[in-house]
């Protein structure tokens, strides 16, 4: 099973491209439509553990989806594999220059890609409907997570969203929650985890002026604890704590790299690490990228058995399908903002993602296929 979670996960970081929403809808179809490893309840108790906690959201269900199927060692060759065809590209693209970004031709590729996200986020909110949005409270708990989202975009009001729908699902959705189980025994929380957590959040800082690298395993480590969301928040974060360090230049590039390929767009810290110490580039690069992603994995180590043990909890159940109906609701929030908006702008553009839509469902088109069509269709039609 361990090597089959690596394979798996190494193909999908080579081609999901889109950021942290689409990643999402990668990991629905392939590890709940697909394969079958997971049920759609377990793959959204997952996602929505992830709003909780700080970190990259979609890394995290990554991390989570290993972790069920091989354990520890499942987790870390999920996140390895999934992240490692990025850091390649990235070191790449830092040793050799961005000056590919420029040309029309890489723009229409990118482009057409940014509406593969578009399709794929897309067939996972329908499916994600249909599955959890069954009853007129669901689907209106779905309705009102993602109107108030799309109006009024922050994290806050979505995990207040979150605990507004688990409440609202305790009340009235107990009667038809899944069938019950036998009460099970409460799982605490993995206290080593969550200890090594504290000890590095509170002990780095008093670290960081003995040597350079601690100083930067300090500063990632802090913007993985800090943030919640995906790549795009960690942005401001990142370019006032290394202000002083990374030229503004080097910063934006190695941004606008990041969201042009595949996987997880915190390998961005790659691409800063690389560039704080030039003398030994790999390891600095090394060093940031452990750093940001350590933190939420310690996290969803600490509290993903015991949030398990609650959700099978027959008292609870009816607030899980609160909070899988408002995890629907969030990601057509996302699928709208940032995916479509920064997508489609023309009627070409919507046209590929109808055709993209029709070869997904209609033809069953494997996900690689797609990824070729749009980037040839990136190439061609939309330079």
């Amino acid at each position: 099973m361990l090597f089959s979670v690596f394979k798996q996960f190494l193909l999908l970081g080579c081609i999901s491209f889109g950021g942290p929403a689409a990643h999402l809808g990668y990991f629905k179809k392939r590890f709940v439509d697909e394969l079958n490893w997971l049920s759609n309840d377990d793959y959204a108790q997952i996602v929505a553990l992830s709003q909780f906690l700080p970190g990259p959201g979609s890394s995290q269900t990554g991390f989570a989806i290993g972790y069920r199927m091989a354990g520890l060692a499942g987790g870390i060759a999920a996140f390895v594999a999934f992240t490692l065809p990025s850091v390649i590209i990235i070191l790449l693209l830092a040793s050799f220059g961005t000056g590919l970004n420029d040309t029309p031709v890489y723009q229409g590729i990118v482009q057409g890609l940014k509406l593969l996200a578009v399709v794929v986020v897309a067939d996972a909110t329908l499916g994600m409907f249909n599955s959890f949005c069954n009853n007129k409270i669901t689907q209106t708990l779905f309705a009102v997570t993602a109107v108030s989202c799309i109006l009024l975009p922050s994290l806050m009001l979505q995990m207040l969203l979150l605990l507004i729908c688990a409440l609202v699902g305790l009340i009235r959705l107990k009667t038809s929650a899944a069938p019950q189980n036998k009460p099970t025994s409460a799982v605490k929380p993995n206290s080593l985890a969550l200890l090594l957590f504290g000890l590095m959040l509170l002990g780095l800082p008093f670290a960081a002026h003995i040597a350079p690298e601690l100083a930067m395993a300090n500063t990632f480590f802090h913007a993985g604890s800090l943030v919640f969301g995906g790549g795009h928040v960690v942005l401001p974060m990142l370019q006032s704590m290394l202000s002083d360090t990374i030229s503004n230049d080097v910063f934006l590039s190695g941004y606008a790299a990041a969201q042009a390929i595949p996987g997880p767009m915190f390998t961005f810290a790659t691409w800063l690490g690389y560039h704080w110490l030039p003398a030994t580039p790999l390891l600095g690069a090394s060093i940031a990228t452990l750093m940001i992603f350590l933190p939420g994995f310690l996290l969803l180590i600490g509290f993903l058995k015991s949030w398990q043990s609650l959700s099978d909890n027959p008292k609870l159940q009816g607030a899980m399908l609160g909070i899988n109906a408002c995890v629907t609701g969030l990601l057509l929030s996302a699928l709208y903002q940032p995916v479509f908006i920064s997508a489609v702008s023309g009627a070409m553009e919507m046209v590929l993602v109808i055709v993209g839509l029709w070869l997904l469902k209609s033809i069953k088109a494997p996900v690689m296929w797609l990824v070729g069509f749009y980037v040839l269709a990136g190439a061609t039609l939309l330079v």
